[in-house]
């Protein structure tokens, strides 16, 4: 299986359509990148920015350029030698009449000819409940398990793969379908040996993909968290956790928050899916309660059993422990639950990951404050950082297990942008600061939800002061998510204004404005040199880096739909030009130059010389600073970066902390002799490659 050098992703939409992308594919040719990779071009609900919400399977979407713009497309890519990777969406299509099929269930009922393409739980005289993405009413499950509606909804999709050579695909939300390994594995027959199959499916710490799945790997989501975690110091845990504490005031752990998110979820916008699953054992008493407590405590999104029956186990085993009163229904339930031929069984497991990603992603994470960064989508927000050495054991791992997955900082579903995590970091080596100018603004602009005035805070650090409308819509939304004293169902008014209000106090109080200016103004540089560590780490660790549109340069996104803003290729061009014509690597400074040197530096690296990157050996670090970086060997080209960026200030810097290699810095141009003192080799930037000398005979 051919895989792509790296991956660009573009968000395609009405105002971004397959025209504008081929004029971009000029910049992103030259930028490194070797795969455009698409979001949802299939035609979606009229005014969709998004486009997972489907409405035809026949064409493409004209909204987003039609047959011309995708012929565009893929001649600008081609005549660049880019590979094209394209998001598909197999779980569900909209509710919308302009979707032929849904149109024909509502007029026709049963009768219909699409009756058995959607998801519906008929009954006599009404269209009674359909299984819906999450609780979105507006997207209906597709049954992509029938032949007859894969065939229906893959044609173009392999068309595009026999007849276009698109490379690869992303398959989004495996987790919600009732045979995702039947599905896949008629996809890899579909598509052929040769295609670049990716899943999004988000794991737990320790989880691993079915063996059985044909696919090469996820889109990235457990990298983001590796990553994340490596610029962070696990030591930093109790200060942290304390500043939390007398500030968030709140001792409950992250999994007690995610089991009341959970809790909340499956009782309210998820009970109707609880019903359904009690409708399948209607001799079994309690068994709603007794399916909504397994939901509640299942340990990971899903099982796929038989893979997974040992997670399926265990909330078996904790349900029958906490809760003695359903250990009659839980033993009813069981032999059902355990076989993967029956209905209720395989219900469940499509509804198991609704529920952790409702009651989790969509609530605890918005609940849970300590530390914001790590709320991210396949994160851990228990869990403050990991040692080197921990480091190099997940990329051993990583390199013989997924090393053709994705990696990825940023992605349109992600809660915050990765330079903003990588300034929030920072906030972890200056807990006595950090509490000092939160205890003052939660003093000065008060919010009655503690938790949440904290993570409000947080980010207000984490962006900076962008346009405040920004920072309102955000909070309108997370406020919701967490479903506090807010809901979206049931908006408090008051609440709502006090939050904004704060917000306006933070802008325009000028005493509490210069607090906050004066910590940014501390603490970016620190954030800066995480950025561009995390980056390097990124698209050199093991598997196939994606560039989220825009991230080449410093970026500030929160949740979407501001990680959707339009990018200025127009401006990233110039610079670029601009930079490739200097020859020289510009300033760490406010522009973002430096990151869009570092990027396309190491994408045309990847691009150019693939053998560099075959194998991951760990490259030590000896000397008094040793803690402060991390290297590693990929089979050529050898990372070195910069971590915990205060700590290292403060003790005087590097020292006399050296790396014993030797090679030419891709970065900066410069060529060394080990061993190399990291003052020197880190003296213009906080990150290096080295491409070292073939070995003797080579």
């Amino acid at each position: 299986m051919a895989v792509p050098s790296s991956t660009y992703r573009l968000q395609v939409r009405p105002s971004f359509d397959l025209h504008a992308a081929a004029v971009a594919s000029d910049y992103l040719a030259t930028l490194g990148a070797g795969a455009l990779y698409l979001s949802p071009v299939l035609p979606s609900a009229p005014g969709s920015d998004h486009g997972y919400d489907v409405i035809a399977w026949d064409r493409i979407d004209p909204q987003r350029g039609g047959a011309d713009g995708w012929t565009r497309m893929l001649a600008a890519a081609r005549s660049r030698s880019l590979d094209i990777v394209v998001d598909i969406v197999p779980n569900h299509a909209a509710t919308d009449r302009q979707d032929v099929a849904w149109a024909s269930v509502l007029d026709e009922g049963q009768a219909s000819p699409y009756a058995h393409w959607f998801d519906i739980e008929w009954s006599e005289g009404q269209l009674a409940h359909y299984r819906r993405f999450f609780a979105v009413d507006g997207l209906a499950g597709l049954r992509v398990e029938d032949e007859s509606v894969f065939a229906a909804t893959h044609g173009e999709i392999l068309r595009w793969v026999a007849e276009d050579g698109i490379a690869g695909l992303r398959v989004d939300h495996p987790d919600g379908l009732a045979d995702p390994s039947g599905y896949l594995r008629r996809l890899r027959a579909a598509v052929g040996p040769d295609t670049w199959l990716l899943v999004e499916k988000i794991l737990e710490h320790g989880e691993l993909l079915p063996p059985e799945w044909p696919v090469a790997g996820t889109t990235g989501y457990d990298a983001l968290s590796e990553v994340q975690a490596l610029f962070l110091d696990p030591e930093q845990t109790e200060p942290v956790t304390e500043v939390y504490r007398q500030l968030g005031r709140d001792s409950r752990s992250f999994a007690e928050h995610a089991t009341d998110g959970k809790r909340q979820i499956a009782n309210t916008i998820l009970w109707p899916e609880v019903q359904r699953l009690a409708r399948l054992v209607p001799d079994v008493r309690d068994a709603a309660q007794a399916l909504l407590e397994l939901l509640v405590c299942f340990p990971v999104y899903r099982s796929y059993l038989p893979t997974g029956a040992d997670y399926l186990t265990e909330a078996l085993d904790w349900v029958r422990y906490d809760r003695p009163d359903l250990a009659s229904a839980i033993d009813a339930l069981t032999p059902r639950l355990c076989d993967p031929a029956d209905e209720l069984c395989v219900r469940f497991q499509q509804t198991s990951g609704a529920v952790m990603a409702k009651g989790v992603e969509d609530t605890a994470y918005y609940r849970y404050s300590r530390f914001v960064a790590l709320n991210e989508v396949g994160g851990n927000p228990a869990r403050i950082g990991v040692t080197v050495g921990e480091w190099h054991i997940l990329q051993a791992a990583r390199q013989a297990g997924a090393g053709r997955s994705m990696t990825t900082l940023s992605t349109h579903d992600t809660k915050r942008g990765e330079d903003v995590r990588a300034r929030l970091a920072v906030l972890a080596e200056v807990p006595d600061e950090w509490a000092g100018l939160a205890g003052r603004l939660m003093g000065a602009a008060p919010i009655n939800d503690v938790q949440f005035g904290y993570l409000l805070w947080q980010t207000l650090v984490g962006v900076g002061f962008v346009d405040r409308s920004r920072l309102h819509a955000y909070a309108e939304k997370a406020m919701r998510e967490a479903a506090v004293l807010t809901t979206w169902m049931k908006p408090h008014a008051e609440f709502e204004a006090s939050v904004h209000a704060a917000i306006d106090r933070a802008y325009d109080d000028a005493g509490l404005r210069l607090a906050v200016q004066s910590f940014l103004d501390r603490i970016t540089p620190y954030g800066w040199s995480n950025s561009l560590g995390q980056k390097l780490v990124q698209l050199t660790m093991p598997g196939v880096p994606d560039v989220y549109q825009g991230t080449e340069t410093w970026e500030d996104s929160l949740v979407d739909p501001d990680n959707r803003r339009p990018v200025d290729f127009a401006n990233l061009e110039s610079r670029l030009t601009a930079l490739d014509q200097a020859g020289t690597p510009p300033p760490v400074d406010s522009s973002g130059d430096a990151k869009l040197w570092l990027v396309s530096r190491v994408l045309r690296l990847r691009r150019s010389r693939p053998e560099l990157f075959t194998s991951y050996t760990p490259v030590p670090v000896t000397g008094p600073a040793e803690a402060h970086a991390v290297a590693f060997d990929r089979g050529g080209a050898v990372t070195v970066a910069t971590r915990l960026p205060v700590g290292l200030e403060s003790r005087g810097g590097w020292g006399g902390t050296s790396i014993d290699v030797s090679g030419t810095d891709v970065l900066t141009g410069r060529s060394y002799a080990g061993p190399i003192l990291l003052t020197e080799l880190l003296s213009t930037y906080p990150a290096a490659l080295l491409v070292t000398p073939p070995a003797e005979g080579d």
